[in-house]
């Protein structure tokens, strides 16, 4: 038959702290579920309310909480097997649940900033998004360096030396790694002075580069030109080369020379003024910007007359359809001052025959 008696905690005192330690690991896998639900109806709660910022605060929160709940009750429970047992593996876990709670804070913090970028990326019309994920990115760096120095001081290691060797490092990295370096501190700089943002369309005049701006990341920009290929640049490119952003632009520029036959000269006043008139009452064309309708040169086969003048809109297709209807305009007023467009021709004059006298 069995005994109960040898397992009875007073007969066995080894069963007494295998029970502590079961006890323990149950309790913590209680806490843990009953946080994991509090959790949960916290979340539908803030969800609810106007502010984001509780969901950001809550969503960082979630997983963290939970390894923290683990550690705490799975180094109790590893203290009373080391008091009991002298096992050598135990002697760790005060170092295991520092470090495992330093990671956990660790990725709290990095789970806030994450969480506050995506909401000021969400209100791109307060701030803009390339800053926010620059300064999430810069905060997500300092946290995770300061994190890995703070685990080296907990695990006895000292800092200063880590520090003193990562200065010598660093140099022998800056020498042997320049580009990258070089890479690194001209996206800093795109970060820093915004001469472009996620969504712009830029092109620069000294290299080959024109496309919408899809990421920009810390080693090199990603642009997808008009052929929807990716074009991937190094960022030290952009501080020194030319970059325009037509993306920025106020308004767009028409600028034509239409030209007249050299017979409907007389009707030139009234061409240019009637153009003139046309562009100022056009809903599309800022009447106040520079407008300019002139007669300018006594060409080879026409006189001519240039349209300088500025569209409301800076729509790439939505330009072309305005400066179309502004072109159409001008033929008809053209066509009813009785004058046409003149194209290229070429007149042979022949001069008087030469009589010859024969005698």
């Amino acid at each position: 038959m069995f005994d109960w008696q040898n397992w009875l905690p007073a007969s066995n005192p080894e069963l007494v702290w295998i029970i502590q330690v079961f006890f323990i690991a149950l309790a913590t896998a209680l806490v843990s579920f009953v946080s994991k639900h509090l959790l949960k109806k916290m979340a539908t709660k803030v969800g609810g309310t106007r502010t984001r910022w509780d969901d950001v605060l809550l969503q960082a929160l979630v997983r963290p909480i939970g390894w923290v709940i683990w550690l705490l009750g799975l180094d109790i429970a590893a203290d009373i097997i080391y008091t009991e047992t002298q096992s050598a593996i135990f002697v760790y876990a005060d170092s295991v649940r520092e470090v495992g709670i330093l990671l956990c804070l660790t990725w709290f913090v990095l789970g806030i900033i994450r969480g506050s970028e995506q909401e000021f990326a969400r209100r791109s019309d307060q701030v803009d998004k390339t800053t926010a994920q620059a300064i999430g990115k810069l905060l997500r760096l300092a946290v995770f360096i300061t994190s890995v120095l703070v685990i080296l001081q907990t695990l006895g290691y000292s800092i200063s030396g880590v520090l003193a060797m990562g200065g010598v490092g660093g140099i022998a990295v800056g020498f042997a790694a320049k580009d990258l370096l070089a890479n690194f501190f001209g996206g800093l700089i795109v970060y820093l002075d915004r001469p472009f943002a996620v969504g712009d369309w830029i092109r620069s005049p000294d290299r080959q580069i024109e496309g919408t701006v899809e990421k920009i990341g810390w080693r090199m920009t990603m642009i997808r030109n008009f052929q929807s290929q990716p074009m991937y640049v190094p960022n030290s490119v952009f501080t020194n080369v030319i970059v325009e952003n037509p993306s920025r632009m106020l308004n767009r520029r028409i600028y034509e020379t239409i030209g007249l036959r050299y017979s409907d000269l007389t009707s030139m006043d009234n061409v240019v003024a009637e153009v003139q008139a046309m562009l100022k009452e056009h809903e599309e064309i800022d009447a106040e910007k520079t407008m300019i309708v002139n007669f300018n040169e006594f060409s080879d086969s026409s006189v001519d007359f240039f349209v300088y003048c500025f569209t409301k809109t800076t729509q790439w297709v939505k330009f072309h359809e305005v400066k179309q209807n502004v072109m159409l305009r001008i033929t008809e007023i053209i066509a009813a001052n009785n004058a046409e467009i003149a194209f290229p021709t070429s007149t042979i004059h022949i001069a008087e025959p030469i009589a010859i006298d024969n005698t």
